[in-house]
């Protein structure tokens, strides 16, 4: 299945998918954001990180 990364925007299939530390809302993030530690912020709380 194909998810949108929360960083880049681009769809991909080798991702991530975990809760937000605040608010619980699902963030995906692509294995190549994650590997460069792109930032990121929740789109319900703002919450940002690594």
């Amino acid at each position: 299945m194909m998810k949108n990364c929360i960083t880049c925007g681009k769809q991909t299939k080798n991702y991530s998918e975990f809760p937000c530390p605040e608010c619980g809302e699902k963030i995906v993030r692509c294995f190549h954001c994650r590997k460069i530690s792109q930032p990121y912020s929740c789109p319900s709380c703002g919450k940002a990180g690594p």
